[in-house]
């Protein structure tokens, strides 16, 4: 077992892409199953399946050249560097339309126009201190896996606002809250 962390460094340095593309792929997929089991539910795997074909086809590449781009242009961790970095990385992804075209809704903007500013604004919390620990800190093979990592904590948050949130920190928590209370209120060991 304690081989498999040499194994995949030698698999991102000579096969970066594939390696990233799994890794962030199946780290936002898990995202997505692990917020529908918070949520106290059954696994949807057509839910899952619709995450993952968005997030394989579209998020993965994306991420992948965009950080390469960035990191051409802007080479190095010096803090010059990285807040150049820092700032050109916001840039704002088209998650919820690509699910709702995945779900075939029939107003496939409707999700984006209730829910973006909301889930823009959280991701300001979150999303500024990703690139600068990715820029700073994180080897360059490992900048996308990395970015997937984070991912899958923002993949809990998002696959979970697009389900039945509002785009708010807020919602999340209180319906996690409102969920975890109900379990521990309903157990046996009270």
């Amino acid at each position: 077992m304690a081989g498999w962390w040499p194994a995949l460094s030698r698999a991102a340095r000579r096969h970066p892409w594939p390696t990233n593309m799994l890794l962030y792929g199946s780290l936002f997929s898990a995202g997505d199953t692990l917020q529908q089991r918070l949520q106290g539910g059954e696994a949807d795997w057509r839910q899952t399946r619709r995450v993952a074909t968005l997030v394989v086809t579209f998020h993965t590449n994306f991420n992948y050249v965009w950080l390469g781009l960035l990191e051409r242009a802007l080479p190095g961790s010096a803090p010059r560097a990285v807040l150049a970095k820092l700032i050109c990385d916001q840039v704002v992804g088209a998650f919820y339309t690509g699910m709702s075209i995945l779900q075939e809704k029939d107003d496939i903007f409707l999700d984006l126009k209730q829910k973006f500013w909301n889930t823009y604004l959280s991701g300001l919390v979150y999303w500024p201190f990703v690139p600068l620990t990715n820029f700073s800190l994180v080897p360059v093979q490992w900048r996308t896996a990395y970015t997937g990592v984070c991912g899958f904590l923002w993949a809990i948050f998002v696959c979970f606002s697009q389900q039945s949130g509002d785009g708010t920190l807020k919602s999340a928590f209180t319906i996690l809250r409102t969920k975890w209370t109900s379990a521990i209120e309903g157990s046996p060991e009270k």
